[in-house]
C-alpha cells in the first residue's frame, strides 16, 4: 500500500511540473520585488541602490528582470553572474554612469535589453558581444556621444535599436555593419551633421530610419541608396538647404517622407526620382518659392502632399497632373496670390485642398477655380475649400464662395490674363437672386437685335441695361409688354466703384438707378440657395439603429424641371452627414433622384453624434453655403441597444406571454408556500401545552434547604443518567411551590402532588 502511494505522488510530480515550479518561485523570488507570473521579477520603483541577488538554488530561474525607476548608478562583472537565463532586462529611468565590459557576458540567453533613461556617455568596446541573441536594443536619452564599428560586434539577430536622445555627431562609415537584420533604427534628437555616405551600407533591411531634429545640412547622393527596403524616412527639424538629383533613386518602396521644417530652397527637377510607392510626402515649413512642372511627376502613387508654410508664388498649371491618387493637398500659408482650377482638373480623387493663409488676389483669374470648386463640391468630391480674399480692398476678408464672378473684376494691366466669356453666375446669398447683363451704349432697339443675333429672343428675356442701367433678366408677365403692375426699385449705377450688383434680393435692395422688378412668383427657380432657404423645411430623423438611419424632408410645390432657352433646370436632392464634434471632418454625401423626399444613410458607426443637412441640387448645381437651417442632429445607438431595438417589434407576443406565464407561476408559488405556512401553525397549535399544565402547584413550600438539595439532585440528573435507560425513581420528580408562578393554590385535586418525568 506504500509503495502504491508514494508511485502516485511521483507521477504527479512528473505530469505536473508547473505547481512544482510555482511554488519554487514563491519561496525563491527576489527580495522586495514581485513574481507574478514566477518567472518574472519586478522590481520597479523600489528605491534600490545595487541590482539584487537571487538565493543561489534560484539563480537559474528568473527569465525577466525589471529595475527600472531605481538609483542603480553602475553595473559591476558581477550584478548579473547569477541570471543565466534572464531573457529581458529593463535597467530604465536609473542613474547609471558605467557599465563594466564583462556586465553582461553571463546573459548569453537575453533578447531585450533596456538602458534608456540614464547617464551613459559611451559603452566600452566588447559590453554587448556576449549577447548574440539580443533582439532590441534601447539605448535613448543618455549622453552617448560616439558609436564605433565594434559596439556592435556580433549583434546579427537585432531587430530594433534606440539612439535617440543623445549626442552623437558622427556616423561613421560602416558604424552599423553587423546589423543586418535591423528593421528599426531611431537616431532623432542628436546632434548629427555628417553621415558618411557607407553609413547605412549593410542595412538592406531596414524599414523604418527617423533622422528627425538633427544638424544635417545637406543629403549626399549615395547616402540611402542601399535602403532598398525603407518604407519611412524622417528628416524633419534639420537644416538641409538643398535636394539634389537622385538622392532617393533606390528607395522604391519608401511609403513616408517627411522634409518637413528645414530650409529647403531648393530642388532639382529629379530629387523625387524613383519614389514609385511614395504616399505621403512632407515638406511644409521650408522655403520653396516656386512648384515647377515635372517636379512631382515621380510620385505616382502619392496620396498626401503638404507645402504649407513655404514662399509658394508660383505654381505651374501642370505640377499636379500626374498625381492621379492624390487625396490631401496643403498650400496654406504661402504667398499664392491666384490660381486657375486647371490646376486640379486631373485630380479626380481629390477631396481635402487647404488654401487658407494666401495673399488672394479676387480678380476674374479666380473665375475658373470658383467655377471648379462648385462643380466638385456639387458632386461631393470635395471638402470645404477656404480661401479668403486679401486684394482688393472692398472684397478683403470675404470667402471665395460668398463672391459672386460679377464681382471678380479685372485689375489694371492684369485683363489680358482673364478669360473674355464670363461664367455662369452662382449664389451665396440667401435672397432671390436675379441675373443682370450689361450691353454698350445705344438704345433699345439696338440692344434687342444684338440678342436675336446671339440666338435669344427678346421677348423672352425681359428688359436689359441700357445706357449704364441694370435690368432683371426674368419673364415678362401675361397680357404687358412694359410689365404692367412691375414695382419701381432703384441700383447702383456704373460709376460707383463700391457698389456690389452681384446679389439683389426681394428683402434687400441697393439703391443707386432705377429698374423694373418683376413679382416673385413668376421668376424660374434657378438659384439653389434660394431653394434651399425657400422651399426646403421640416427635416427629421427616424428609424436610427446602430449603422442606419432614415432621413425625411419635405418641400413646397415647385417644379421639378425648368425649361429655359440654353438648359433644362432640374430639381434633386443630396444629404451631407459628417461626424459632429470631432476635429477630423470628412462629409459625405448621398443623391436622390425625381421626387424622393426620404433616404437611408447606411454604414454608419455605432454610438456617434451625426449631423445630418439636406439641400437641393438646381440644374447640377448647389449652395456653397451650409444649409443650416435644415439641418438634425442625432446619435447612433450602441451594438446592444440595437440589438435589442431590432427584435422588440418581433418579441412583443413573446414578452407578453413571457409575463403572464411569470405572473402565474408566481401565484402558484405564492399559494403552495401559504399552505405550508397555514400547516406548520396549526401544527404548533396542536402540540402546544400551557405551562400550568405541566407542574404541579399543590405541596407547600419547603426550607430553603431542601430546595438547595433538589436542585443539585437535579443538575446531578441531567449531567450524569442517560435518559431512557431506567426507569423512573424517585431523584427523577421536581416539585415547584405553588407562589413561585404565581398561580392560585386553593384549587386541590388529590391528597398527594401531581408529578411529571421527563
Amino acid at each position: 500500500m506504500d509503495t502504491n502511494a508514494f508511485l502516485v505522488c511521483f507521477c504527479f510530480f512528473l505530469l505536473s511540473p508547473n505547481v512544482f515550479s510555482s511554488s519554487l518561485a514563491m519561496n525563491f523570488c527576489l527580495e522586495r520585488c514581485e513574481c507574478q507570473p514566477p518567472q518574472r521579477a519586478m522590481c520597479a520603483n523600489r528605491g534600490l541602490r545595487t541590482v539584487p541577488q537571487p538565493a543561489a538554488e534560484a539563480s537559474n530561474y528568473t527569465l525577466s528582470l525589471n529595475l527600472g525607476g531605481n538609483f542603480i548608478t553602475n553595473i559591476s562583472a558581477l550584478d548579473f553572474t547569477r541570471y543565466n537565463n534572464l531573457i529581458r532586462l529593463n535597467l530604465q529611468y536609473n542613474q547609471v554612469a558605467t557599465v563594466h565590459p564583462n556586465a553582461f557576458e553571463k546573459l548569453t540567453r537575453l533578447e531585450e535589453l533596456y538602458l534608456g533613461h540614464n547617464l551613459l556617455s559611451a559603452l566600452p568596446v566588447g559590453t554587448l558581444q556576449p549577447l548574440k541573441k539580443l533582439t532590441v536594443l534601447y539605448g535613448n536619452n543618455n549622453a552617448i556621444k560616439k558609436i564605433t564599428p565594434n559596439l556592435f560586434t556580433h549583434l546579427h539577430n537585432l531587430v530594433k535599436l534606440r539612439l535617440d536622445g543623445n549626442f552623437l555627431e558622427v556616423l561613421q562609415d560602416s558604424v552599423f555593419e553587423s546589423l543586418t537584420s535591423l528593421h528599426f533604427l531611431h537616431l532623432e534628437h542628436n546632434k548629427v551633421q555628417h553621415i558618411h555616405r557607407k553609413a547605412f551600407s549593410k542595412l538592406t533591411s531596414l524599414r523604418y530610419l527617423n533622422l528627425a531634429h538633427n544638424k544635417q545640412s545637406g543629403l549626399p547622393t549615395l547616402t540611402f541608396s542601399h535602403l532598398r527596403a525603407l518604407t519611412t524616412l524622417l528628416l524633419s527639424e534639420n537644416e538641409i538647404q538643398y535636394i539634389g538629383n537622385h538622392v532617393f533613386q533606390n528607395l522604391q518602396k519608401l511609403s513616408k517622407l517627411s522634409l518637413s521644417n528645414n530650409r529647403i530652397s531648393q530642388m532639382d527637377s529629379e530629387a523625387l526620382k524613383g519614389l514609385l510607392s511614395l504616399r505621403e510626402l512632407l515638406i511644409d515649413g521650408n522655403d520653396l518659392a516656386e512648384i515647377p512642372a515635372g517636379l512631382l511627376d515621380p510620385l505616382k502613387r502619392i496620396e498626401e502632399l503638404d507645402l504649407s508654410s513655404n514662399r509658394i508664388s508660383h505654381i505651374d498649371s501642370l505640377a499636379f497632373s500626374k498625381l492621379k491618387h492624390l487625396k490631401v493637398l496643403k498650400l496654406k500659408n504661402n504667398f499664392l496670390t491666384s490660381l486657375s482650377g486647371g490646376n486640379f482638373a486631373l485630380n479626380k480623387v481629390l477631396f481635402d485642398l487647404d488654401l487658407q493663409g494666401n495673399n488672394w488676389t479676387c480678380d476674374c483669374r479666380l473665375n475658373e477655380l470658383k467655377r471648379w470648386m462648385a462643380a466638385v463640391q456639387s458632386q461631393g468630391k470635395l471638402l470645404t475649400v477656404f480661401l479668403q480674399c486679401r486684394y482688393p480692398a472692398t472684397l478683403r476678408g470675404k470667402y471665395l464662395d460668398y463672391v459672386n464672378s460679377s464681382q471678380l473684376q479685372s485689375l489694371g494691366n492684369l485683363s489680358h490674363l482673364c478669360k473674355s466669356e464670363a461664367g455662369p453666375e452662382e449664389s451665396r446669398g440667401g435672397g432671390v437672386v436675379l441675373k443682370m447683363e450689361e450691353t454698350g451704349r445705344g438704345d433699345l432697339h439696338g440692344a434687342m437685335k444684338r440678342k436675336r443675333e446671339r440666338g435669344v429672343q427678346g421677348d423672352q428675356s425681359g428688359i436689359e441695361m441700357i445706357e449704364n442701367s441694370y435690368v432683371l433678366k426674368g419673364k415678362k408677365p401675361k397680357n404687358s409688354k412694359h410689365g404692367t403692375g412691375r414695382r419701381k426699385l432703384k441700383v447702383p449705377s456704373k460709376s460707383d466703384p463700391t457698389a456690389d450688383p452681384g446679389l439683389f434680393t426681394n428683402s434687400s435692395v441697393p439703391s443707386g438707378g432705377t429698374f423694373d422688378l418683376l413679382r416673385s412668383d413668376q421668376h424660374e427657380i434657378a438659384d439653389p440657395c434660394v431653394f434651399n432657404h425657400h422651399f426646403i423645411y421640416n427635416v427629421s430623423v427616424a428609424h436610427i439603429t446602430s449603422s442606419t438611419v432614415t432621413v425625411f424632408w419635405t418641400t413646397r410645390d415647385h417644379h421639378h424641371s425648368v425649361q429655359t432657352p440654353r438648359t433644362s433646370r432640374e430639381v434633386h436632392y443630396r444629404v451631407m452627414f459628417d461626424r459632429f464634434g470631432t476635429a477630423d471632418r470628412f462629409p459625405r454625401y448621398v443623391y436622390t433622384q425625381g421626387t424622393a423626399r426620404s433616404v437611408t444613410l447606411r454604414e454608419l458607426s455605432a454610438g456617434v453624434t451625426y449631423m445630418v443637412c439636406v439641400e437641393g441640387v438646381v440644374g447640377g448645381s448647389v449652395c456653397q453655403v451650409a444649409p443650416r437651417d435644415h439641418c438634425a442632429g442625432l446619435v447612433t445607438l450602441s451594438e446592444g441597444i440595437n440589438r435589442g431595438a431590432m427584435l422588440t417589434s418581433d418579441l412583443q407576443l413573446v414578452t407578453l406571454a413571457t409575463l403572464a406565464g411569470n405572473a402565474l407561476l408566481l401565484l402558484v408559488i405564492g399559494g403552495v408556500w401559504l399552505g405550508r405556512f397555514l400547516r406548520k401553525r396549526l401544527r404548533r397549535r396542536k402540540s402546544a401545552v400551557h405551562v400550568r399544565h405541566m407542574y404541579s402547584t399543590r405541596r407547600p413550600f419547603r426550607p430553603a434547604m431542601a430546595t438547595a438539595s433538589v436542585s443539585a439532585d437535579f443538575t446531578t440528573y441531567q449531567s450524569s443518567r442517560p435518559a431512557r435507560l431506567s426507569p423512573i425513581e424517585e431523584g427523577d420528580l421536581i416539585e415547584f411551590p405553588c407562589d413561585r408562578f404565581l398561580d392560585s393554590c386553593s384549587v386541590h385535586r388529590g391528597s398527594d402532588m401531581q408529578r411529571f418525568t421527563d
